[in-house]
């Protein structure tokens, strides 16, 4: 049987990159790359016969295998180290029978498949960092931009005080920024040697097994933690909590950008490209496609984060079934990171936004969102409340009578007396009531800039 290199909606969910940093070859490749720095580390300390390393270093290539046959067994074994390393005995068996007998040598298959994991960790996560970090210059760029950029705010999605493009960008990039700090927060616990043996001693090592477990780390370019770690599982699920974070922060950005793209509303745009946002009937549709893709991934990332949290209370030593359950739930839940990244990356770097439309939705109420405006400026003349009962009863007769904010106050004898007409053009001037906007953007910006570099990961 041969097993599918790609589904129909990898290409959707997830990236190329990321399908092959976690894939089967990858994840075998990963245990294959902690026997042969197993083998290299116990032969550095003295627990093996420097003869028996390359033998066994040659047979740890990923491709020498066959994935059908190991997959089949896995269903027998209960994990995919037991098969592997059956079968990695045997290739090395062909050019030593006294290489064989060392291979995998005081170790126990959580050790393998957890540190495989955290090599295959590695490299998704530094992908991660990579595109987050140029969302984080893409944001910072269109947060510039669009600094001065006019638009309405919308709380409970209903009109309420103008804000700038810019700030709505620099909202998302304060939050890219956080996740990249605590990205760099939890690396060093995350990439961290997973080497215990049967129950966690490296007994089978005697007096050398720290030793071992030292140079292990080093071969591998992993932290060396204080204890083993085989069932104490918060590392997988802090990093399970971090990206439901970032793809719920994505998620946020695929709603507000398909809400600004509905027909009524009209002021930004996915990029346009031909055959993207289509209709299979309706030729004129232009659907945001991939804000869709990142509001499903956001719908389908709780679920998984909550399943790593689940795992966490695992039996004694080594656990059955919850250490199971990570298996295929952190690999899909960093795909969809990956993935809702990718189009993230496009989205922002293509949006098509249309300043004339942001206007003209701004003053589609007439005015009616500098009420508050208007209001904070009568309030030390006449009081709050009295202030408050003149603006909202202007602002209904406004609704009512289908007249501008700035006619109805003109006609209120009180209002006219407190504010000049001059003070009152000011006052219901959008550009003059935009608070800390452009303060905003400039400290955004420059967090971003403080981690613009790619975190190096450990």
């Amino acid at each position: 049987m041969t097993r599918p290199s790609r589904q129909l909606f990898d290409v959707y969910f997830s990236t190329e990159a990321m399908s092959e940093a976690l894939g089967d070859l990858a994840r075998l490749q990963g245990m294959l790359d902690f026997e042969a720095a197993l083998a290299r580390a116990e032969a550095r300390v003295g627990v093996v016969p420097a003869s028996v390393v390359e033998p066994i270093v040659r047979a740890c290539r990923a491709e020498r295998y066959d994935l059908d046959a190991l997959s089949h067994a896995v269903a027998d074994a209960g994990n995919s180290a037991i098969p592997l390393v059956k079968a990695l005995g045997k290739q090395v068996a062909q050019e030593s029978t006294e290489a064989e007998r060392f291979v995998h040598f005081g170790a126990t298959s959580q050790d393998a498949m957890d540190t495989g994991l955290v090599l295959q960790l590695r490299r998704a996560v530094a992908l991660l960092e990579k595109d987050l970090a140029a969302l984080g210059g893409a944001l910072a760029a269109q947060a510039r931009r669009h600094a001065a950029t006019l638009q309405v705010g919308r709380t409970w999605l209903q009109h309420a005080t103008p804000v700038t493009l810019g700030m709505k960008f620099a909202g998302l990039l304060d939050a890219i920024t956080r996740h990249r700090v605590r990205l760099g927060e939890l690396a060093p616990r995350l990439f961290a040697l997973q080497f215990g043996g049967a129950s966690g001693t490296l007994a089978a090592l005697g007096e050398r097994g720290a030793e071992v477990a030292a140079a292990l780390a080093h071969e591998l370019g992993l932290a060396l933690p204080d204890v083993p770690w085989h069932a104490q599982r918060d590392r997988i699920a802090e990093l399970g909590a971090w990206l439901g974070m970032v793809i719920g922060t994505l998620g946020k950005l695929g709603r507000d950008t398909s809400l600004l793209m509905q027909t009524e509303v009209g002021e930004l745009f996915e990029p346009s490209a031909p055959g993207r946002g289509g209709s299979s009937t309706m030729p004129h549709k232009r659907n945001p496609v991939g804000s869709a893709a990142l509001l499903a991934a956001a719908t389908r990332a709780p679920g998984l984060v909550s399943t790593l949290m689940a795992a966490l209370p695992q039996e004694h030593e080594r656990s059955l079934g919850p250490w199971h359950a990570e298996w295929e739930t952190l690999p899909e839940l960093v795909s969809l990171a990956g993935g809702a990244l990718a189009h993230a990356l496009h989205l922002v770097r293509g949006f098509e936004i249309d300043a004339g439309r942001m206007r003209a939705n701004l003053d589609i109420t007439h005015g009616l969102v500098m009420a508050e405006a208007v209001s904070l400026a009568l309030t030390p003349r006449v009081g709050r409340a009295e202030a408050h009962r003149l603006i909202e009863a202007a602002s209904k007769r406004s609704v009512t009578e289908s007249l501008p904010l700035r006619e109805v106050l003109r006609q209120d004898a009180t209002v006219a007396e407190q504010i000049p007409a001059t003070e009152l053009d000011r006052l219901l001037d959008p550009a003059a009531y935009l608070g800390q906007a452009s303060t905003w953007i400039e400290r955004a910006c420059a967090a971003h800039d403080a981690v613009r570099a790619p975190q190096e990961l450990p």
